[in-house]
C-alpha cells in the first residue's frame, strides 16, 4: 500500500504541516537565514519575521504579542510554567493538578513530588469529568499553582476551565492551562478567560514540530527555564526563525477557519462513532457523555486486545493509537483511562482515533469498515478460543 493510500486517524499525535506554513518557512531556511539578534540586513529580516509571527500566534488566543514566549514545544512551555510558578512562590511548594494530565505534565509532577513538592491530583469520574468539589477543597489551602489540561489528549474531554480558573483567581493562585489539544480546535480568548499561563505547540495545529509557545500574562515576572537575552530574557537560545514563521502562518490559518473546520471534523468523528457502535454491540465510547473536542474519539472494544487490533489496522494502512502505553515487559493500562475508573481489561481494549481537516468521508467509511471487520474477527477468534478451552 502506498503512503498516499494510508488513512491517518492519529492527528492528536501530530497534524500534517499546512502547505502555507511550509511556503512561509522556506525563505528562512534558504536566503533569509539571518540571526534575529544580528544587526545586519538578514538579521533584521529575521527579527521582523519573528515579530510578525508573534502577532499571529497572539491573535489566535486573544493575547498581546509581548505575552508570547516562543519555545521548543509544549513540553518546554509546561516546564517553564510549572517550575517558574514554584520559584515565584517558594513558601508554597504545593501544586494542584489532575489525575489525567499529559505525561509532559504528570512526569514533571512525579519528579517534583520526589523532591518534596506537594502534588494534589484531583480525580475525574467515569465520564472523564473533573470533580469540582474536590477542586474547590484542594484550592482552600495555599498553593503555588493550579495546572490543568484543557483538552484530554486520549479522550478529547474538555475540562471545565472557566470554573477552575475562576476558583484559582478567587484564591489568588496562578493558573496554568495545557492547551496542546485545545488551541486551534477550540475558541481561546485570553481576554475573557483570565488564565495566567497557557502552553501550546505548533505541530498540533498544522505548524512545524520543534516550535511551541508559552503565554505569560502581562505583569507576571515568570523566571526563564533557559537563561539568555533572547525573547526579552524569558527564553535563551537563538530563535528557530523558520519554525516560528511556520507557527505564525498555521496560527493565522487556524484562526480564520476554526469554526468551519471544527464543525466538519465533528461530523466525520460522529459518523465514525455511529458506524462502530451500530455494527459492534460490544463497543463503547469513553467520555461520550461529556463535552469533547470535535476531532477525538476513544473507543473501547470489549473483550478485544487493543494492541492486536491496532496491529491489524496498521497492516491495512490505518493509523490510530492505543489507549494504553507500552512499557518494558508488556503493556500497562492507560493511566488516564484507569483514573476514569475503567478496568484494566477495558483500558487495554481501547483505541484512540483522532481526525483532522484533511480527513474525508471516504476515508472515514473505509476505516470504519476495516475496524468493524478486524474487531469482529478478533472477537470471533476469542469466543472460539474460549469455547475450545
Amino acid at each position: 500500500m502506498g503512503e498516499c493510500d494510508r488513512i491517518d486517524l492519529d492527528h492528536n499525535a501530530t497534524a500534517p504541516l499546512r502547505p502555507e506554513a511550509l511556503a512561509a518557512m522556506l525563505p528562512y531556511l534558504r536566503e533569509r537565514y539571518g540571526n534575529p539578534s544580528s544587526p545586519g540586513f538578514r538579521g533584521r529580516l529575521a527579527k521582523e519575521a519573528v515579530g510578525r509571527a508573534r502577532g499571529e500566534v497572539a491573535a489566535l488566543i486573544g493575547a498581546k504579542p509581548e505575552e508570547i514566549v516562543f519555545t521548543s514545544g509544549c513540553t518546554e512551555s509546561i516546564h517553564q510554567a510549572v517550575l517558574g510558578a514554584l520559584e515565584l512562590a517558594p513558601h508554597s511548594p504545593r501544586v494542584v493538578t489532575t489525575a489525567v494530565e499529559h505525561p509532559a505534565s504528570s512526569l514533571l509532577f512525579d519528579r517534583l513530588k520526589s523532591r518534596g513538592v506537594e502534588v494534589v491530583r484531583l480525580p475525574v469520574d467515569r465520564r472523564g469529568r473533573l470533580d469540582l468539589e474536590a477542586l474547590e477543597e484542594a484550592l482552600a489551602a495555599p498553593a503555588a499553582l493550579l495546572s490543568l489540561v484543557w483538552v484530554n489528549n486520549e479522550t478529547g474531554v474538555i475540562s471545565p476551565v472557566e470554573r477552575a480558573v475562576a476558583l484559582a483567581k478567587e484564591r489568588g493562585l496562578l493558573c496554568h492551562l495545557d492547551g496542546a489539544q485545545a488551541v486551534g480546535k477550540l475558541p481561546v480568548d485570553a481576554r475573557s478567560l483570565p488564565f495566567d499561563l497557557l502552553s501550546f505547540s505548533a505541530h498540533k495545529l498544522g505548524g512545524p514540530k520543534g516550535t511551541g509557545a508559552l503565554f505569560v500574562r502581562k505583569g507576571i515576572a515568570l523566571p526563564p527555564l533557559i537563561c539568555g537575552h533572547q525573547e526579552r530574557g524569558r527564553r535563551g537560545g537563538t530563535e528557530n526563525v523558520a519554525g516560528i514563521v511556520g507557527f505564525g502562518a498555521a496560527a493565522r490559518l487556524a484562526g480564520n477557519d476554526l469554526g468551519d473546520r471544527a464543525a466538519a471534523v465533528g461530523r466525520l468523528r460522529d459518523r465514525l462513532e455511529e458506524e462502530l457502535l451500530r455494527a459492534l454491540p460490544f463497543a463503547a465510547v469513553n467520555g461520550r457523555e461529556s463535552p469533547r473536542v470535535a476531532n477525538t474519539t476513544s473507543v473501547r472494544f470489549g473483550g478485544i486486545e487493543g494492541e492486536e487490533l491496532l496491529v491489524r489496522l496498521e497492516r491495512r494502512g490505518i493509523e490510530a493509537s492505543l489507549g494504553s502505553a507500552c512499557a518494558s515487559g508488556g503493556t500497562e493500562p492507560s493511566r488516564i483511562l484507569s483514573a476514569m475508573g475503567l478496568s484494566e481489561a477495558e483500558a487495554r481494549s481501547t483505541l484512540r482515533f483522532s481526525l483532522g481537516a484533511e480527513t474525508t468521508i471516504e476515508q472515514v467509511d473505509r476505516a470504519s469498515r476495516a475496524i468493524v471487520e478486524e474487531a469482529r474477527a478478533l472477537r470471533d477468534g476469542e469466543e472460539k478460543g474460549g469455547k475450545a478451552a
